[in-house]
């Protein structure tokens, strides 16, 4: 019997690839991503536009969230998404914020967490400052980031409002309103018709 993994992915840009404006870099890396072998997307949010972090550090986003099935384990599962960034033009060496023509990111698969609860203690609990110069050496899941994106959390709500963290215990919900009024500042869902970025 196969047994199949839920999990929940992230996908933006903010330069053109060889596909075309971010909008459809996203389309075309989400129909290549499905049809990869033992991935199925199940769910996709809405496209959203969303200032570069840090400020000023490049055009605006295009960003959204995915729901996804697979018997792969999470190793594997961000091997296909490296892959598939690289199949864009991705160049991984330009610095962990630099602006991009892809970016796939796997931010859970079921309840797993890796390596372990204190490694992911340590990576969410990471100052700020920190974050920008530091990168773990490993896979870290849940991603340490989720619960401090906005342009994460609001795609996200949209597809899959009630997943939990399974160190935290927070739903998808719970910690999008924890970002507060300024948690989605600049940021605005985009209609299929003004996919414009």
């Amino acid at each position: 019997m196969v047994n199949l993994s839920f999990g929940i992915g992230a996908v933006g840009a903010n330069l053109p690839s060889a596909a075309g404006i971010a909008g459809q870099t996203l389309r075309a890396a989400a129909g290549i991503l499905h049809s990869e072998q033992h991935i199925s997307i199940t769910a996709i949010s809405r496209f959203w536009r969303t200032p570069a972090v840090p400020a000023g550090s490049g055009p605006d986003y295009c960003n959204a969230a995915f729901c996804f099935s697979t018997i792969l384990p999470a190793e594997a599962v961000l091997a296909r998404f490296h892959a598939i960034e690289a199949r864009f033009g991705r160049d991984r060496g330009t610095g962990r914020w630099s602006a991009r023509v892809l970016d796939l990111d796997l931010l859970a698969l079921a309840d797993r967490i890796a390596p372990d609860p204190e490694t992911l203690a340590h990576w969410i609990g990471l100052p700020p400052d920190r974050q920008g110069c530091e990168a773990p050496d490993r896979l870290i899941l849940p991603h340490p980031r989720i619960q401090d994106r906005g342009f994460v959390l609001a795609p996200l709500a949209e597809i899959a409002p009630g997943w939990r963290h399974p160190l935290t215990g927070r739903s998808v919900a719970a910690m999008l309103a924890g970002l507060g009024p300024g948690g989605l500042a600049g940021m605005q869902p985009l209609s299929p018709e003004s996919l414009d970025i």
